[in-house]
């Protein structure tokens, strides 16, 4: 039988992995609507307009599921793990607080009036609430990595008869790795955007719906992802410097290494066998591990060997990390064919096209695989060396545990094949009237509700 500690954190991981995915898109999709509006605004094409109106269906129905699924996972703090708040709740709690009042505040607001206010406000104004949604989603994004961050990176604080007190707002805040973790998820939430209105937009024009604007919005991705593919390559390397100065242990588990070594090599595939504490199975370029960690190649790598104690789960960790790099490469790739074909040819080839589609939702793919290197990377910590996962966990019998997981896999899994089924139905409608299409599926009052 499962104990409680690990069905918890499947539970917490189920959870993570299904909310993730909508504010993924929300971040980014309300700047993208908010760039819309203004290019109609300025130019009065109505390939803007329509794009507006069919994204902000697309809008509404992810943040209504990001909204609900978030809900659920603030609930564990308390039912999964107790601890967690008792230890450091004196943080956690007010970081979380000034996410809610800040940012989610101001996105329930305005959010009425940029889906329904079009035709009922001026466009200044529906314009003003458009950008004010989009702030309040990268305001919530702020918010949230800052205490994800400051768990992986804790500063700021002191610990008082078990818990933790705040010494310094500003040090907890911009925490070692906040700047460099924000930067990174914000760039993956506009690339899985950009592919997600590419493969969309793809879709749409295979099926002869709105030739003109849908190319117009490939056009547009390409040229967005041709930038941002290789700059989030970047920032992927610079927050990987920061986190092997700061949590070397995961960074050995992502490399593989097992042995402190000095000419480390970059192991391309393995097989981690953490009852032999070695690789089975090894591919890797001699020292060039030690030449992009340490920017020398005899730079010394600490291996897993060097935290017998604190090493995390190697495995999960190895193999995300690497499905996050061949996301990206994939995306990088696409991007330049992309970039190509939509200046040098009039008529995109089906063969593209329908690459496009296949890509279309390979954003959620990158960034799951990023977090679960981000927190899997982090055990046994809650909060690194402060809280242990096993310390934090409730002592509900795992029976209750096995329970609810099971009930939440059965309606993730019904709720993200909706979501997708529902996206891809709207994309098949030709009607540009702000939610049509979406009342048919009785989805606007649950929206609404929400």
């Amino acid at each position: 039988m499962v104990d409680t500690l690990i069905l918890s954190r499947i539970q917490f991981a189920t959870n993570m992995t299904f909310h993730i995915l909508f504010p993924t898109i929300s971040i980014a999709l309300g700047w993208v609507l908010y760039y819309f509006k203004i290019k109609y605004n300025k130019t009065g094409n109505s390939i803007w307009n329509e794009a507006y109106q069919f994204w902000v269906k697309i809008f509404a129905l992810t943040f209504a599921l990001g909204v609900v699924s978030g809900i659920t996972m603030s609930f564990q703090f308390g039912t999964n793990w107790p601890g967690y708040m008792e230890t450091v709740g004196n943080i956690a709690g007010p970081l979380l607080g000034y996410e809610v009042l800040s940012a989610f505040f101001l996105e329930a607001t305005f959010l009425g009036i940029m889906l329904f206010g079009a035709k009922r406000v001026s466009q200044k104004v529906h314009t003003v609430a458009t950008f004010l949604v989009a702030f309040g989603t990268s305001l919530s994004a702020f918010w949230i990595i800052a205490l994800d961050s400051w768990m992986q990176t804790p500063q700021g604080f002191e610990m008082i008869n078990g818990q933790a007190h705040a010494t310094n707002w500003f040090e907890i805040v911009f925490n070692p790795s906040m700047p460099y973790r924000l930067l990174h998820m914000m760039t993956a939430s506009f690339l899985t955007v950009t592919f997600l209105i590419a493969g969309i937009s793809a879709y749409r024009y295979l099926r002869g719906i709105n030739l003109t604007g849908n190319q117009t919005l490939i056009k547009l991705t390409m040229a967005v992802a041709i930038v941002l593919a290789p700059l989030q390559i970047v920032l992927g390397d610079l927050h990987g410097l920061n986190t092997l100065e700061y949590q070397p242990v995961k960074v050995a588990a992502m490399e593989g290494i097992w042995e402190t070594t000095k000419g480390a090599p970059a192991v391309l595939f393995a097989l981690p066998n953490e009852s032999l504490k070695a690789n089975q199975y090894e591919i890797a370029i001699p020292k060039l591990a030690s030449l992009y960690l340490t920017h020398s190649w005899d730079g010394e790598v600490k291996g897993l060997d060097a935290f017998p104690d604190t090493k995390p789960p190697v495995k999960p960790v190895f193999f995300a990390f690497r499905i996050m790099v061949g996301i990206g490469i994939l995306m990088l790739i696409t991007a330049g064919v992309g970039f190509y074909l939509t200046r040098k040819s009039k008529e995109l080839p089906k063969w593209f096209l329908k690459t496009l589609n296949v890509m279309t939702f390979s954003g959620w793919l990158g960034v799951i695989a990023g977090w679960y290197v981000t927190e899997i990377g982090r055990q046994p910590y809650l909060v690194t060396g402060v809280l242990k996962t096993a310390d934090a966990v409730t002592k509900v019998p795992a029976n209750m545990v096995l329970g609810t997981l099971i009930m939440y896999l059965i309606l993730y899994l019904g709720l993200i094949t909706s979501y997708i089924w529902v996206v891809f139905y709207l994309a098949r409608q030709t009607s540009t009237d702000q939610f049509v299409g979406i009342e048919k599926t009785g989805l606007i009052n649950s929206i609404a509700g929400a």
